[in-house]
């Protein structure tokens, strides 16, 4: 009896323990989770742009707050805005945790704005197989500005890229080539020419390999970063995020001003279907404030505007398709035209401008016909529909008295008294009164002999 109580106790005792050791493992390891640091990561991977600035001053924000030991951008970019790059530039600059803009996968590059956010962090990275710079400004549709324009254009973005770059201790020369001449570095030769920090194969080895390297902020301060073995917590686009960087697309924001338009014209030719006019005012109205992101020609929206007048002008008089060719090449020299896109990627694409123009003129001049057609034709009901039809005296009209038209029996006058039975035409009406008159009256009139 005495042995089974004490294998009882032994048992308990050992139960405690257990539980006692798996306390304390799970203590540790909250207490290493804690002490383990956090690096928050922000893909950019798209043209800078307004979303682009807002993306990252999110993340900016949330690093700020977090605890983060610093923020990580992986980029990848043909470039974009210079405005919207002043903006991110500045966020960086101003940044209260240190920033590590890394150039991934490969592949990737950084690209004319790209290049000035790489130079712009505390730790510039790449990965083996990506490049960066070209980053002269250029203006790639519509008229180019003169030499002395030119010349204020290129001297402004030297001096923004040079702000930076001295205090950042890096190459100012090669930064600056990358401008005046549009160079262009692979990971190797950018590391050489002293524009990065470091080659790092991926996130991990980037992070080991900044484990106690020192860094200068833009306040001349010293920071020892310690990064090695970080927990990466990437930051997810909102859904406002996602929806504006996917319509900002300047070729989804031409369909849907095209399509919206086409079908506002619909509920204007069909009153009251609602449907066709709320989604199209709701189109036109994404496509607006979509379009308001991106630097706009105005000439190119007069050109948009005379293509309309010119497509309406030819369903309207029938100028035997000259108009309408004149109207879709206007629509399409104004599409192309539409956003002043410092790279080819945020301009329009000349296939959709083409397809959209033709298409929406081709529409635009068989609508309108329809409708001038339709508001040229006789009326089919009531005294109207009778104008032009043939009718018989059913009595004598002396002047007045009742006829037949199409099997309709109406009231009558003629001009002149004529007996029952005779052929006539109706020419008019007061209101529910027709006029008519002998069907042979025209005929009679002819030339004298």
């Amino acid at each position: 009896m005495r042995q089974r109580f004490d294998r009882g106790r032994r048992s308990e005792l050992a139960l405690v323990v257990a539980v006692l050791l798996i306390g304390v493992g799970m203590a540790r390891g909250r207490a290493a989770i804690a002490q383990q640091p956090v690096v928050d990561k922000l893909v950019l991977d798209d043209t800078i742009q307004p979303v682009s600035a807002d993306e990252l001053t999110r993340a900016l924000g949330r690093a700020n707050s977090d605890g983060a030991r610093a923020l990580l951008i992986e980029l990848d970019t043909p470039g974009g805005l210079l405005d919207s790059t002043r903006t991110m530039a500045g966020a960086i600059l101003g940044s209260k945790v240190p920033v590590i803009l890394y150039v991934s996968p490969a592949g990737a590059r950084a690209g004319s704005a790209g290049f000035f956010l790489l130079e712009s962090a505390d730790v510039a990275a790449m990965a083996p197989g990506t490049n960066a710079g070209a980053a002269h400004p250029v203006v790639e549709f519509g008229p180019q500005p003169d030499a002395t324009m030119n010349q204020k254009i290129e001297n402004d973005a030297e001096a923004f890229l040079r702000s930076y770059v001295m205090k950042r201790n890096r190459n100012s020369d090669a930064a600056i080539a990358a401008v005046q001449a549009s160079h262009s570095y692979t990971a190797e030769e950018a590391l050489n020419q002293h524009l990065i920090d470091v080659i790092a194969n991926n996130d991990a080895d980037l992070l080991n390999s900044l484990e106690g390297r020192e860094i200068t902020r833009m306040d001349g301060s010293k920071v020892t970063l310690h990064l090695a073995g970080a927990r990466i917590d990437v930051v997810r686009p909102t859904l406002r995020e996602e929806l504006l960087g996917w319509l900002v697309n300047p070729n989804i924001a031409l369909l849907f001003l095209v399509g919206g338009a086409l079908l506002i014209y619909l509920e204007f030719n069909s009153p009251g279907t609602i449907v066709p006019g709320a989604l199209g005012t709701l189109m036109v109205l994404l496509a607006i404030f979509a379009l308001n992101l991106l630097p706009i020609r105005y000439t190119a929206v007069m050109l948009m505007l005379a293509a309309m007048v010119l497509l309406l002008l030819e369903a309207k008089f029938g100028a035997h398709g000259a108009l309408a060719i004149a109207g879709i090449v206007c629509l399409t020299f104004g599409t192309l035209t539409l956003v002043a896109a410092p790279v080819p990627e945020m301009g329009i694409s000349p296939l959709v401008a083409l397809s959209v123009s033709a298409a929406f003129g081709a529409i635009t001049v068989f609508l309108v016909r329809l409708v001038v057609r339709a508001r040229l034709r006789k009326a089919r009901i009531g005294a109207e529909a009778m104008v032009g039809c043939p009718a018989t005296a059913m009595e004598a009209l002396a002047p007045q008295g009742h006829v037949v038209v199409e099997g309709e029996i109406w009231r009558a006058v003629a001009s002149a008294p004529v007996p029952a039975g005779t052929a006539l035409r109706v020419v008019g009406h007061d209101e529910l009164l027709l006029r008519v008159e002998p069907a042979t009256t025209s005929r009679e009139s002819g030339p004298a002999a």
